[in-house]
């Protein structure tokens, strides 16, 4: 797979930048929430559609390579430094490849978006671990950064990653 370019929807959406570096995506991650075949970047989701965490398929690697699976939303309302204000929605380590999110250890159990004022996005971020059980839980999900949790984890670059859209739903959007 080639490196992202400036056309390609997670730089688009500032997804690369605000969240992680550059990357070239390496392993193929299909993530699928009920009634949706799978999710595609940029996509518009309402909370009502994403209550469920999703099942998140790695096609990559083989079941001696882990991964962890980071999903995050970067556009909570918090600290004018922009490196505090990710809000950690669910972690699992452990990840074979070639199997799915069911197959891992989850270290932060999955929260339902609830965006709060704007459009906000969630990101679904894929690492390749050093080796088995070598990531260590957060100590909150509040202020989380994306980058400094793959540093001191010596995650390196992300291999996949696929991001949505969400923004409060109304009453008359849920009839």
């Amino acid at each position: 797979m080639a490196r992202l370019t400036s056309h390609h929807p997670l730089v688009i959406a500032r997804v690369v930048g605000d969240v992680v570096d550059s990357f070239t995506p390496s392993v193929n991650m299909v993530v699928m929430y009920n009634s949706l075949n799978h999710l595609y970047n940029g996509q518009e989701l309402f909370p009502s559609i994403v209550t469920v965490q999703p099942r998140v398929y790695v096609h990559g690697g083989d079941m001696r390579t882990f991964f962890t699976l980071i999903m995050t939303d970067p556009d909570v309302p918090g600290p004018s430094d922009p490196y505090l204000r990710e809000h950690l929605q669910w972690m699992v380590t452990d990840i074979p490849g070639t199997t799915d999110t069911s197959f891992g250890k989850e270290l932060m159990n999955y929260e339902m978006p609830r965006p709060g004022i704007g459009v906000h996005r969630y990101v679904h971020l894929l690492f390749k671990q050093k080796g088995r059980q070598t990531v260590s839980c957060p100590s909150s999900r509040d202020k989380f950064n994306t980058r400094s949790f793959a540093h001191e984890n010596e995650l390196g670059l992300p291999v996949a990653a696929i991001f949505f859209n969400c923004q409060r739903e109304t009453a008359a959007r849920r009839r």
